[in-house]
């Protein structure tokens, strides 16, 4: 069984759980985001899902590069909506986990301890990882 963990975005995390177990890490294009979707054809897709929640975590004081800010999670947003409809069409189970929700950002080191990766990972794929880790062996949640 395929659990997909992501992590939308400019440089989207792609984690692949089989059978409860971590194999694989990927980065992607978001043009590349229905593809992977297609190609494996997971049990469920669980992604990190911005529009759930209300505030945004920054601490931006000049107003263009909050403007850019308001930007990237207005892309973010949209890259969610496209997993879901990618998901609906092809009739596979997602859902949103809100960052909230997901946790803090981890390390490396930390990322290995949890997991038992001792590959390559980078924020993104460490995050889409993170998202799916609780669902890791669930095809019904």
């Amino acid at each position: 069984m395929l659990i997909l963990g992501i992590d939308p975005g400019t440089h989207t995390g792609i984690a692949s759980y089989i059978n409860g177990k971590l194999m694989n890490l990927a980065t992607v294009a978001p043009i590349d985001i229905a593809e992977c979707i297609e190609a494996t054809r997971p049990a469920r897709v669980v992604f990190e899902d911005s529009r759930l929640e209300s505030y945004t975590w920054t601490s931006i004081k000049s107003r263009p590069a909050a403007l850019k800010m308001a930007r990237n999670v207005g892309e973010v947003d949209a890259l969610c909506k496209l997993i879901v409809a990618i998901c609906a069409k092809l009739d596979i189970p997602a859902h949103g986990i809100s960052p909230k929700s997901k946790g803090a950002k981890v390390d490396a080191a930390r990322f290995a301890e949890i997991t038992g990766w001792s590959g390559a990972s980078n924020e993104h794929t460490r995050d889409a990882a993170m998202v799916a880790w609780p669902y890791r062996g669930a095809s019904n949640v």
